[in-house]
């Protein structure tokens, strides 16, 4: 049968954003909103998130031409599309690979939460908070923001894209924390308990990349197997400092 899948998917999540360091500022203050300005939609990369994009481009250079992403998805937010572009223009080839926004690879939307830090969710929101402690993060659905189980359901349809369109194709995704773990509760077929699990055991760091490469020998038809996760030896080797800041408000993990 035809492979219907990409040789290569790499997750990313971009690198360190304006926003993070903001959050970092009023979470260290014990403060009940995030002094950012912007949309969320616009917040920027720091500095530092730059030179994190920066040694992450210098790492996908390095791979062979033949083993680069020759496709880049991205979400429209803007320090996924700055990592996108970022690690796109240091690739090799006389053609680079077009970089393609996609507005399901979003951030997971907040609602009424946006720019409150866990302690001002809960006062303010004192009923919100433990709303979601009863029902749990995966479900649990702020006033006009998603849970993550919306998340996935728009990320499913990302896949659909993904094998009618980039079969055989070396797909590099920048999307948000939430993102790639929900392309890994989908890509590993986990259920809501584990990849909860995995996200207690620790935050997904800017500009890591979390990777799956085709193995014909598995499943019927083959499928995509588990390479990377959280791999930060880009960063590491480019002596570039690491973080794990949340991209936005959100209560404490459950």
């Amino acid at each position: 049968m035809e492979q219907k899948w990409p040789q290569e998917i790499w997750l990313v999540r971009h690198g360190q954003s304006a926003g993070n360091v903001a959050r970092d500022a009023a979470e260290a203050a014990n403060g009940l909103t995030i002094d950012i300005a912007q949309r969320d939609v616009d917040v920027p990369l720091s500095p530092l998130g730059v030179r994190q994009s920066q040694a992450l481009a210098s790492w996908f250079a390095a791979l062979p031409p033949d083993e680069q992403p020759n496709v880049v998805l991205h979400s429209p937010y803007l320090r996924a599309a700055e990592t996108a572009r970022i690690v796109t223009l240091g690739l090799a080839g006389d053609s680079l690979p077009a970089s393609q926004v996609d507005e399901r690879l979003r951030e997971k939307e907040f609602g009424i939460l946006d720019r409150l830090t866990s302690h001002g969710i809960s006062q303010r929101y004192p009923e919100l908070s433990e709303q979601r402690r009863h029902v749990g993060k995966f479900y649990f659905r702020p006033p006009g923001g998603e849970s993550w189980c919306d998340v996935v359901l728009r990320l499913r349809s990302v896949l659909d894209t993904i094998t009618r369109e980039y079969a055989r194709e070396r797909v590099l995704i920048v999307g948000h924390q939430v993102t790639v773990n929900c392309f890994r509760y989908l890509l590993e077929r986990l259920d809501e308990a584990t990849i909860l699990e995995y996200d207690r055991s620790g935050d997904v760091p800017n500009c890591s990349i979390t990777s799956y490469s085709f193995d014909p020998q598995q499943g019927k038809h083959g499928k995509l197997a588990l390479k990377l996760v959280s791999f930060v030896a880009p960063l590491e080797a480019a002596g570039t400092p690491i973080t794990v800041s949340k991209d936005v408000p959100a209560a404490p993990k459950a």
